[in-house]
């Protein structure tokens, strides 16, 4: 990894790193318009890859990506979740260099939860309440986390479990939205060529507090080729596995439930740059530009 935006990367890793100034800096660096939002005690970024360039199509919405800034603390974070947000930086470059235009990131504060916090405490809950109330709300949302170690596309299927047991009106219109991004992602990555992806229930991220604040949204994130194949066997001799992933509680399990290891170590201090495979990344950007095509 090196040049931009990657090289403040392990500065971004490093311990007591102010990553909120770091990001703010990267971003003007780029000469990335942005504004920076506060709810509820979180910090986001809603950043504009085309400033001075034009701005949206009109009459178009942009196809909005994600990926939380945040990290656990005591974990360098590299994987949950620096990478994928130096991943979308650098999508972000491509497409402004292709003219492609309809496109908004938003790196998110505050999707690893303390103990005792829920979902309504997460930060992308409250970041999708405001999202409601503007024309932002009907946009394509998709959330890049973890995507910095493996060859394996992963589209998460959490959100069906999520919403499998509510039966009102928006719920069944959630799904359907759901569906029809997981569809996009599906045949983005047919579009490109991807040969590794597999359809999976993935640990807790921003969905949860998107749904839960009625935003639909589609979780895309990465695996090696044998931890995605141990998680099929998993999830076919354990189904009780996703109802742990979805309560966080995977990790506390007793050795019950066995996480594939790149996701035992999130939130822990073996979350450092070793464990990153740069070699991948640029599937995954290769992946996002195509995602906002169309």
């Amino acid at each position: 990894m090196s040049g931009p935006p990657y090289h403040r990367f392990t500065e971004f890793i490093a311990p007591n790193a102010d990553r909120y100034r770091i990001l703010g800096e990267v971003l003007e660096e780029m000469n990335f318009g942005y504004s920076s939002i506060a709810v509820g005690g979180s910090r986001h970024f809603l950043v504009f890859p085309q400033h001075g360039h034009g701005g949206f199509h009109p009459g178009e919405l942009p196809t909005v990506m994600t990926a939380h800034y945040d990290r656990a603390a005591g974990s360098p974070g590299a994987n949950d979740n620096s990478a994928a947000v130096f991943m979308l930086l650098e999508a972000a470059l491509k497409m402004r260099e292709e003219l492609q235009r309809n496109v908004l990131l938003i790196f998110t504060d505050k999707e690893e939860l303390r103990i005792g916090e829920g979902i309504r405490e997460q930060g992308s809950y409250g970041l999708a309440r405001r999202l409601q109330k503007t024309a932002l709300k009907d946009c394509r949302y998709f959330i890049f986390d973890a995507c910095g170690t493996g060859d394996t596309l992963i589209i998460s299927t959490m959100a069906d479990h999520l919403l499998k047991h509510e039966e009102s009106h928006e719920a069944a219109t959630r799904r359907r939205t759901v569906k029809a991004l997981r569809d996009k992602a599906l045949e983005t990555a047919r579009q490109i060529g991807m040969e590794k992806v597999l359809l999976a229930p993935t640990p807790f991220s921003d969905d949860a507090g998107f749904l839960r604040a009625g935003l639909a949204a589609q979780t895309i994130t990465m695996l090696p080729a044998g931890e995605a194949a141990g998680l099929v066997s998993l999830l076919r001799t354990k189904p009780e596995f996703i109802n742990a992933l979805i309560s966080r509680d995977a990790q506390t399990a007793g050795g019950t439930l066995q996480l594939p290891e790149t996701w035992r170590i999130f939130n822990s201090s073996d979350d450092g740059p070793e464990r990153l495979t740069p070699k991948n990344f640029s599937r995954v950007v290769k992946f996002a530009c195509a995602l906002c095509r169309g």
